[in-house]
């Protein structure tokens, strides 16, 4: 961001002022290297602001056509790189307000009337919460569909399910990706309910307490998009809990990718085996030529802490803010877009990454052939023929320890052995123990029995294609 030629431009405020700031200090107090990407909301913002003050005679209706004219025009030079940032400018704010009087003289003097920084910069933020949530919720959909997809293609294939990271009873592959399913479906939730909540605007709030001009909020916020206005105007310009929101909803998918990459890092490894990632989203070894890391399911992994970092720094920055408006909430800018591209980056690796995904069936099988998956089976087997729930936990038990004592499965035990463990069991208890048996007698509903998965993956269809959501904006609202 640079550019030459004109002279710096001139502080907003610094009429009452005999000293210019320190140069440390205005490079400290300028925002306008990471506020930078507000541009097309400022703009856009300060357009319908405009109209709103010449259709109501605030000022002059051909000085607001003239300030149209010359925000268009900015906009297009700033979007198409003609135009370069200030870096020398205080904000993104005073920088389009300085290029519009060098550009139409006076009458870009008029476009403050009747409104502050303070709510200039709610509503810029406001609208980039607005697309960034739009773009968020787009990529999760697009996760789920990847999840689909992945659960469909090897919906035969059965894996150990794992409590304490230790082998507890089968399950489908694809019951194991519809959990993740779920999970993006209620953080698409989550942003949307966000989205409601920021849905609101600012402008006409003034510096705290409202303007003394005869300001038409609801038309301003009609030609913005905005559903609603705001209610009072202190917290109109004092408030970031909408940002703070956002990030808590970011910061749950980045716990969501995490848990999926840590998954997806333990089952490439060769104790696993259960996968193996694309030499696309992998890497190797500067000095181990044999390596093959998943590299990428471990960034995922690793950025959701630098999410989890900037929800707390936005709580601690807001804490003790008395009201309105305290320059602490210039921070909430850079916490705020670094979540959001993070968690956005993240989104735009584990998608195709998931789709390029190979699971080996004949790997996830073999392990369920260790650690007793059956056992719970076997019990119930002892229920569904009068032996009490405990009893047949106990006797289960010790027929497992057994079979730890002479190195085999619970299938290896021959029935008189099993039946010394109690007479109701009969020859049938062989079917029983058979691994595809114990996934399709979990047939409860939301269980990992095939009949259960076949529906929910028919079902999670559905709720792809009669969810969309909106289209992904382009930048700069992802970064």
């Amino acid at each position: 961001m640079t550019t030459s030629g004109p002279p710096a431009p001139e502080d907003l405020w610094g009429g009452r002022f005999h000293k210019e700031l320190d140069p440390q200090a205005r490079d400290f107090h300028s925002s306008v290297r990471f506020d930078w990407r507000l541009f097309p909301y400022d703009i856009r913002g300060s357009m319908a602001h405009a109209r709103m003050l010449g259709r109501c005679g605030i000022i002059p209706q051909e000085d607001a056509d003239r300030i149209c004219e010359g925000l268009e025009s900015i906009l297009s030079d700033l979007s198409t790189g003609r135009l370069a940032v200030d870096p020398r400018a205080e904000d993104i704010h005073s920088f389009v307000e300085a290029e519009l009087t060098r550009r139409i003289g006076d009458a870009g003097k008029r476009l403050h009337t009747a409104r502050s920084r303070n709510d200039q910069v709610a509503v810029d933020t406001r609208m980039y919460v607005r697309d960034a949530i739009d773009g968020l919720a787009g990529r999760l959909h697009d996760g789920q569909q990847a999840l689909v997809d992945l659960a469909g293609r090897y919906l035969d294939v059965i894996m150990p399910g794992y409590t304490h990271l230790q082998r507890a009873q089968p399950v489908l592959f694809a019951h194991h990706c519809l959990a993740y399913f779920e999970m993006f479906f209620r953080d698409r939730e989550r942003l949307a309910d966000c989205r409601r909540r920021a849905d609101v605007c600012p402008l006409g709030a003034g510096a705290l307490a409202g303007v003394p001009y005869p300001v038409d909020r609801e038309g301003v916020a009609r030609e913005l998009g905005f559903a609603a206005v705001a209610a009072n105007s202190l917290d109109a310009v004092s408030d970031r809990d909408y940002v703070i929101e956002l990030v808590s909803a970011l910061a749950l998918i980045m716990v969501h990718l995490s848990r999926l990459g840590e998954e997806l890092v333990l089952w490439a490894s060769q104790e696993f085996g259960f996968v193996e990632v694309d030499d696309a989203f992998a890497t190797g070894s500067s000095i181990m030529p044999q390596k093959k890391n998943p590299d990428m399911a471990e960034l995922v992994r690793g950025k959701a802490g630098r999410v989890f970092g900037h929800l707390q720094a936005l709580l601690a920055m807001m804490k003790g803010l008395p009201l309105a408006y305290n320059k602490d909430m210039q921070e909430d800018k850079e916490a705020l877009f670094d979540a959001v591209d993070t968690a956005a980056a993240c989104l735009g690796v584990m998608v195709p990454m998931l789709r390029s995904l190979r699971v080996r069936g004949d790997r996830t099988l073999a392990a369920t052939r260790q650690g007793f998956l059956n056992a719970t089976d076997l019990a119930d087997y002892l229920v569904q023929r009068g032996v009490p729930f405990r009893e047949a936990h106990r006797l289960v038990g010790q027929a497992v320890a057994r079979c730890l004592e002479t190195g085999r499965a619970l299938e290896d035990l021959s029935l008189e052995e099993l039946r010394a463990l109690s007479p109701v069991i009969e020859e049938d208890v062989y079917a029983v123990l058979d691994i595809r048996r114990c996934v399709d007698a979990r047939n409860s509903r939301g269980g990992t029995a095939r009949a259960q998965v076949e529906q929910a993956l028919a079902e999670a269809r559905r709720r792809l294609a009669g969810r969309k959501p909106p289209q992904q904006p382009g930048e700069p609202a992802l970064g």
